[in-house]
């Protein structure tokens, strides 16, 4: 996922590995990550996507205290254009609706852009300033 945007350190992509796996368990284990997988017919994991729930302030638009954020989401390129990523996402939506969030978050690459926005997410007034 993270080749097909452009990062190209290897030593930082290693880390981000290491980071997530602990990362990832430790929420798995603590029931604030749910993730969703799209297999194909020879049960290869070909597509996939999850929910991180993080701690957050209440704002205007939506008072509550945590905030679900849609990650890593990836389709292989063998895939792609056939509406794996797009029934992902209204899975991922839908079940935090259910779950009572008032939003969603996500960060769009590129290429996933499009897609985002024609379920109806908005760009924000979000900034970040790199600090390395």
């Amino acid at each position: 996922m993270f080749l097909d945007m452009g990062y190209r350190d290897r030593e930082v992509l290693e880390k981000v590995e290491k980071e997530s796996r602990k990362f990832f368990s430790e929420h798995l284990d603590n029931g604030r990550y749910r993730g969703w997988f799209v297999e194909s017919a020879n049960h290869e994991v070909v597509a996939g996507g999850g929910v991180v729930i993080h701690d957050y302030h209440p704002q205007g638009v939506d008072p509550t205290l945590r905030r679900p954020v849609i990650v890593n989401m990836y389709t292989e390129p063998s895939y792609r254009r056939q509406g794996l990523a797009r029934e992902l996402m209204n899975i991922m939506v839908e079940w935090c609706r259910k779950e009572g969030f008032g939003t969603v978050l996500l960060h769009a690459s590129n290429d996933g852009r499009p897609l985002y926005e024609s379920l109806g997410f908005k760009p924000t007034n979000e900034m970040r300033l790199m600090l390395r």
